[in-house]
């Protein structure tokens, strides 16, 4: 009887690659729960929950609460114009511009290929509806790109500031353009 190493299967580099391409996703959730195991331990011991993270304000983040709105602008001067003015009506907390990306799209049923600026603009969820309308209203274009997606996790102290900075919308009848 021999001793020592079980019998093992031969396998090409190939197929051992395969397969291990194969199982690495059934072990990867696993892997990440055993990271785990040793704060669990840790608190089970102690006798106390583990510690949950906490936002600067002491209030948590309501998923969605926070939308990531894009749009853009045939170019810099128009988008630093409609950035500056949505965050001076606190319809926005912040706005990054993304300069010279490419826009391929149909229009009127023809192809068309333009240079672009991206604005990527952070603000409350319940203020994308009034976002939506001054964008409208100062665009350039006869259709202007304003879409939103809800913001589910993040940093919490951003979150919150964002929260901050466009909890009191000034009336726009006052606010400069």
């Amino acid at each position: 009887m021999r001793r020592g190493r079980a019998p093992a299967f031969l396998l090409g580099g190939g197929a051992a690659l395969l397969l291990s391409l194969f199982w690495m996703p059934t072990l990867l959730p696993v892997a990440s729960r055993l990271l785990l195991l040793p704060r669990a331990l840790l608190s089970m011991a102690s006798g106390s929950p583990p510690a949950q993270p906490s936002s600067a304000s002491g209030s948590a983040y309501v998923p969605g609460s926070v939308s990531a709105a894009f749009v853009t602008c045939p170019n810099e001067k128009v988008a630093k114009e409609i950035a500056r003015a949505v965050v001076e009506k606190r319809l926005a907390a912040c706005v990054n511009l993304v300069p010279q990306i490419t826009s391929i799209y149909e229009w009127k049923g023809k192809i068309e290929e333009d240079s672009e600026v991206l604005m990527m603009i952070k603000t409350q969820s319940s203020l994308v509806s009034a976002l939506t309308d001054f964008v409208r209203s100062v665009h350039p274009y006869e259709v202007a790109e304003v879409i939103a997606l809800p913001v589910e996790q993040g940093n919490s102290p951003y979150l919150q500031w964002v929260h901050q900075v466009t909890a009191s919308v000034p009336d726009s009848s006052t606010a400069p353009l």
